[in-house]
């Protein structure tokens, strides 16, 4: 998948993109045609950096409602030649995911594209879950041929069924097929989920890759054998090690970690740091400068997963670093630091900002600490951050350490986070805005009757209702 190209954020197309409340707000007062072709974009174009923890699809089913916006162009996307010649999941998951939510608010339009699309497209087990969802049990059952039909019956093509039964996220169209009396239907149907199973019971007991003999050195050499083959054991091959480790194997494990191996000194190092030995953190110090990139990031990956104040201790003298231990530093204190670590987190947090842009992976657990620290003077960079992310996982961070941070939250970003793409990030101002603005008691009761949101959000929208007001 390609990077997306995001617009600016003073624009209403990069506000949609972002999924940002304010998006919603002046798609609704611009002129329609204009936020329709921008809100089509955002649907066939994927703006996402990570679908799997960013949320857009209730966000946008929700504006084509309001718009009262035609699906024509959805259509075009899913039904046209790319659909054969560009079969990822990415470029079709995003406008599914929206007619599925689009088919939750009756918009029959949206659930007719679906069961055809279920029926002829490329991306079909993504349609078929989110008629999982929603259809009857009719209707599923009418698209029982037609899937089957893309498995030929032959050994491959049954593989190739067990494997789809065994893998779908949604199970209720293969019980249903499996309950048809014809052979062609229930009976493969039934015969693919039994192959499933038993599938995943040869894995289960199926040992999944060579294992390392019961001493240290062959826990080293599998480590490094691993990284030669493109398998990064790091981990695992520590655990191996705490297995047959004993105390007189020490000296060689601190060895190996000064100058073993690319695999054996990953391995050693992150041993070490699991038991917190009181020579790891020099040696983590030491591998963080070394030549092989291997090594310079499994020790900072070991330092990140350390508890215990020697660690927090360190991180104040390495927070200064211009390298990747020193950003991790920055993170460590920011989610494990004293009150006495929020100039250190404000500097780093800042740092971040100028030197890699608001969309940076360092500022996750800085944003975070500066929220658990209550440091009121990171409010200005949170602003910043909040406005121009690209990723609605870390603007929904940011929020909330807005609402622990900056007193104007609840009359300034916490309005506009009642319409955010985020579940989060509506709870948040659910919980925060200031109900005295009319917009906020206006959404607030919208939200407490959608039958499509989040329990979490509507319960907090139930914190701030009076006992007349409407609910679900």
């Amino acid at each position: 998948m390609f990077e997306p190209v995001i617009a600016p954020s003073g624009t209403l197309l990069g506000l949609l993109q972002r999924g940002r409340g304010d998006g919603t707000l002046h798609a609704l007062a611009a002129p329609r045609a204009e936020a329709l072709a921008a809100l089509d974009h955002c649907v066939l174009h994927d703006p996402r950096r990570d679908w799997q923890v960013e949320n857009r699809s209730l966000y946008y089913a929700r504006l084509y409602l309001d718009l009262h916006g035609g699906l024509d162009a959805v259509e075009g996307h899913l039904f046209g030649a790319d659909d054969h010649l560009d079969t990822e999941e990415c470029r079709t998951g995003l406008a599914l995911s929206v007619l599925g939510h689009l088919a939750s608010y009756g918009r029959r339009d949206a659930l007719l594209l679906l069961r055809r699309y279920a029926a002829t497209g490329s991306n079909w087990a993504w349609a078929l879950d989110e008629l999982a969802l929603r259809d009857d049990d009719a209707a599923l059952r009418g698209l029982a041929d037609a899937v089957l039909a893309r498995f030929p019956a032959d050994p491959e093509g049954d593989a190739a069924l067990a494997a789809a039964v065994r893998d779908a996220f949604e199970p209720r169209p293969w019980r249903l097929w499996g309950e048809d009396p014809r052979d062609a239907v229930g009976g493969r149907v039934r015969a693919a989920r039994e192959q499933g199973s038993f599938d995943r019971w040869q894995r289960q007991m199926r040992p999944a890759g060579p294992r390392p003999g019961w001493s240290v050195q062959a826990v080293f050499d599998w480590a490094q054998q691993g990284l030669e083959r493109g398998s990064v054991l790091h981990v695992p091959a520590a655990r191996c090690l705490t297995a047959v480790a004993g105390p007189d194997d020490r000296e060689l494990i601190l060895e190996a970690a000064r100058t073993g191996s690319d695999g054996a000194r990953c391995a050693a190092l992150h041993y070490l740091a699991e038991g917190r030995d009181p020579a790891v953190l020099d040696l983590i110090e030491a591998a963080a400068s070394s030549p092989s990139a291997t090594v310079a990031e499994a020790a900072v990956a070991a330092f990140e997963r350390m508890c215990g104040d020697a660690a927090v201790d360190r991180a104040r003298g390495w927070v200064h670093r211009p390298d990747a231990l020193g950003t991790s530093a920055g993170g460590v204190l920011a989610s494990r630091g004293a009150a006495q670590d929020a100039p250190l987190v404000l500097g780093a947090l800042r740092q971040a900002v100028r030197t890699d842009g608001p969309d940076a992976r360092s500022l996750y657990p800085l944003v975070d600490g500066a929220g658990r620290l209550g440091i009121a003077c990171a409010a200005p960079v949170l602003r910043h951050v909040y406005r121009e992310t690209a990723s609605s996982e870390l603007r929904g961070r940011t929020a909330r350490a807005l609402a622990a941070t900056d007193p104007t939250f609840p009359t300034g970003f916490a309005v506009e986070c009642l319409w955010d793409c985020e579940e989060t990030t509506r709870e948040i101002a659910a919980r925060h805005a200031e109900t005295g603005d009319v917009r906020v008691a206006d959404r607030l009761r919208r939200l407490a009757a959608d039958p499509v949101e989040e329990d979490e959000v509507q319960t907090a929208v139930r914190s701030r209702m009076g006992p007349d007001s409407p609910s679900t």
